[in-house]
């Protein structure tokens, strides 16, 4: 990475809707904020007891191990077979990450070269392409087919000439789409067939509804071989603060990987490794309340926009709703109304990519009873200017 590179990265969007959420604030505004996807709930009651006996281990307290500490990755290894039916290799196919975030970035860098194409989806989260910049690559947008799958046909030959990398998001923030497992094996192919690192961001693979069933890519026979997948404590178990996640799958990125991180860090802390290892290994009895919740804001926040007048559907997964900015509006514009006016905090779709222009997402992290407020809201500062 180069100065030059970094300063061509455009200032980052949250930053810019923090700074306007701040000035309303401080001039003693009112806020319903929707905005940043960051959860409301606690920490579960069991992940806080193995955080406070970790904190008084002694034994605990020098440097975390490079990959992971060996019950984290027995943990995981767990969680992925009971979840998925999927096996691994905890000591060659797994990594301890500080965050999913951090972990595609390191992917990303330690996988590219300048000129080289990394392909994400054209409404994407924006580490993506921001960390693509970095690494002097090139983010190459894949578009989506009207049922939310990417459209792999329309790449460019050229684009895969150079391509290394490609990024998909299932379910996805902040489109909400959702995909089968035998499409998954179709991205598994495709990966197989371009010689690309296939990296799957599994962020809400517990935030379903409706009896639907987030698929894992690593599910797929043969997957490992071109596929890793990053799966975070973050959305399912309401830590996003603690800072642990894992990837798991091709035993050479996974290397490639840590080679990278050992050059650069010390692992992740032990503290948040063993938090993360309490959750996966409780996650049958801590995932359900937390769905449950999530699931009876959805069905708040997609009523009172109907009652609104709003053709809304119910996502089958994640904890937002992804909408189209009113006539009238560009994206800022409906963000400084809503913020202005009855005090509502979203994130406009641009944040999200160009393709992602005319939208804006609305996060459930707040209580059902807020959320029909903010529907309410919304509601009304489009029905008014549509009458004006």
């Amino acid at each position: 990475m180069s100065l030059s590179s970094l300063a061509a990265i455009p200032p980052y969007v949250f930053y810019e809707l923090d700074a306007r959420r701040s000035r309303q604030r401080d001039a003693g505004k009112s806020l319903i904020d929707v905005g940043i996807g960051s959860p409301d709930g606690p920490i579960p009651d069991v992940v806080i007891e193995a955080m406070q006996r970790t904190a008084a281990d002694r034994g605990l307290s020098g440097y975390p191990e490079f990959r992971a500490h060996p019950l984290f990755r027995q943990a995981v290894a767990g969680y992925l077979h009971t979840r998925f039916g999927v096996s691994i290799d905890p000591g060659t196919e797994l990594l301890a990450l500080a965050g999913s975030k951090e972990g595609i970035a390191e992917l990303i860098l330690s996988h590219t070269n300048p000129g080289d194409v990394v392909l994400i989806p054209e409404v994407y989260y924006p580490v993506y392409a921001r960390a693509t910049m970095l690494a002097g690559a090139q983010p190459v947008c894949v578009p989506f087919l009207p049922d939310g799958r990417l459209h792999l046909e329309a790449v460019a030959s050229s684009d895969l000439a150079r391509a290394r990398v490609m990024i998909v998001n299932y379910p996805g923030n902040p489109t909400t789409a959702t995909i089968t497992l035998e499409d998954h094996a179709v991205l598994v192919d495709f990966a197989a067939r371009h010689d690309l690192l296939l990296i799957s961001d599994l962020a809400y693979s517990e935030l379903s509804f409706d009896g639907y069933r987030v698929p894992s890519v690593l599910q797929v026979p043969g997957a490992s071989r071109v596929a890793v997948e990053m799966h975070t404590c973050s959305k399912s178990f309401n830590m996003a603060g603690v800072r642990i996640a894992f990837v798991a799958g091709k035993r050479e990125a996974i290397a490639q990987l840590d080679s990278y991180r050992s050059n650069i860090g010390y692992g992740v802390t032990t503290l948040a490794q063993m938090a993360g290892a309490t959750a996966f290994t409780h996650h049958e009895a801590i995932v359900p309340p937390i769905v449950a919740e999530y699931r009876a804001r959805r069905d708040a926040l997609v009523h009172a926009m109907q009652a609104g007048g709003w053709d809304v559907q119910s996502p089958k997964a994640t904890m937002y709703l992804w909408l189209p900015v009113p006539a009238g509006y560009d994206d800022w514009g409906w963000v400084d109304a809503l913020i202005e006016g009855p005090g509502v905090v979203v994130t406009p779709g641009i944040t999200f990519g160009e393709a992602g222009r005319g939208r804006f997402r609305v996060s459930l992290v707040q209580p059902a009873e807020v959320l029909t407020k903010a529907a309410a809201a919304i509601t009304s500062m489009a029905a008014a200017a549509t009458s004006s």
